[in-house]
């Protein structure tokens, strides 16, 4: 078998540049529009953004801010979070969801995950609660939502507040009710690998909650509600109207490609099929849930020799996320060690994200397939 190093991929695990093809003059002539009025920082073009997307999630409030680590903190901080409180969320999820929490001094306590979904467990959540407990933090991950009916149970019937982490999830769907408008606060990142992702750094916050709108509005402006009026200690997390320009062109793509995405995830499912793998675990989409696949995650316990081989055949593949985060060196003062989240800490050493994107030709789709049956069946290239 050649050395995975020396093998180019046939094809890019994400291909923006041929998502980028297909709405350029479109995109074109939105950012010449911003250039033309010379308004760089808020204005009309995030206005009109924040009223658009905020009929697609279905809530009564939409703020832009400069990104999708800002949304939690600005969230976390509309709630009064501080010194002594205690944040709960899950150890395998994207650092910015603990990071927040950190940067105000509050403590995380972790919940594991459900091994089907990746996201938190309700059956665990209860035992994590104590009176310090602050706000809860579900995170839909890889565009799946959270069992957000037993969480919102648990959270109501404690009077906590739930923040949405739907930074991979613009779009999905639980039950019917779309991701950031369930919970207290929704949270949503526009990273340009996401499904709806800018041209950099862009985030979004959204709430049904008036009182907490308003606070929102103040901090993301450093606090200001009238020019050198300071009423709140807040931040500068504003979105760029270049952003936002980018964002309402790509959001009136974003059904259609949430809509490849499942198509290429179903003709996953038919190609492992046909292939005969067993080894593999793909991912699952229980009922009523509506995935949006911003990663197309399987689990094996042979990963990492799996990438290996996938790489020396020109396949791509990433890891998200390969260590939890309550045993990263970054988060050691909250005193978890080893075995403390079964659950997260066996997905981090299982998952493989394979390529997902509608862009996708079904011939680069069968060739991922085909690749993983032959390393699962044995019938590698020695």
């Amino acid at each position: 078998m050649p050395a995975a190093s020396a093998v180019k991929p046939a094809f890019p695990f994400l291909d923006l540049k041929a998502q980028y093809a297909n709405i350029r003059d479109e995109v074109s002539a939105a950012v010449e529009s911003v250039f033309e009025s010379q308004i760089f920082i808020m204005g009309p073009e995030v206005s009109a953004f924040e009223e658009e997307v905020k009929a697609q999630i279905g809530c009564e409030y939409t703020f832009g801010c400069a990104s999708g680590s800002d949304a939690l903190l600005l969230a976390l901080m509309a709630l009064g979070v501080g010194p002594g409180d205690e944040v709960i969320t899950v150890p395998f999820t994207f650092v910015a969801t603990v990071g927040a929490i950190a940067r105000l001094h509050a403590r995380t306590v972790f919940v594991d995950i459900d091994p089907v979904t990746f996201n938190l467990d309700p059956s665990k959540l209860e035992k994590a609660i104590t009176p310090r407990t602050k706000a809860i933090i579900p995170v839909h991950l890889f565009g799946l939502c959270a069992d957000m009916d037993g969480i919102l149970a648990v959270a109501r019937e404690r009077g906590i507040p739930v923040v949405e982490d739907a930074a991979q999830a613009i779009g999905s769907k639980y039950k019917g009710r779309v991701a950031g408008s369930m919970g207290t606060i929704g949270c949503f990142s526009f990273f340009p690998s996401k499904n709806l992702g800018g041209a950099g750094d862009g985030g979004l916050i959204t709430t049904n909650d008036a009182e907490l709108a308003a606070k929102l509005k103040l901090l993301r402006n450093h606090g200001s509600k009238t020019k050198y009026d300071y009423v709140l200690l807040g931040i500068n997390s504003r979105l760029d109207a270049l952003q936002a320009a980018v964002l309402r062109v790509k959001l009136r793509h974003l059904d259609e490609w949430a809509s490849g995405r499942r198509r290429n995830a179903a003709k996953y499912i038919e190609l492992f099929s046909a292939t005969g793998v067993r080894g593999v675990t793909l991912p699952k989409e229980p009922e009523g849930y509506f995935h949006v696949y911003n990663q197309y995650t399987i689990r094996s316990p042979k990963r990492d020799a799996l990438k290996n081989y996938l790489q020396s055949c020109g396949i791509p593949s990433e890891i998200y996320y390969p260590h939890a985060l309550h045993l990263q060196p970054a988060f050691t003062d909250l005193g978890y060690g080893p075995g403390a989240f079964p659950e997260a800490e066996r997905s981090s050493g299982e998952v493989l994200s394979l390529p997902i994107y509608p862009e996708l030709e079904e011939g680069q789709l069968a060739a991922v397939a085909q690749a993983i049956g032959d390393f699962e069946s044995g019938r590698t290239q020695g």
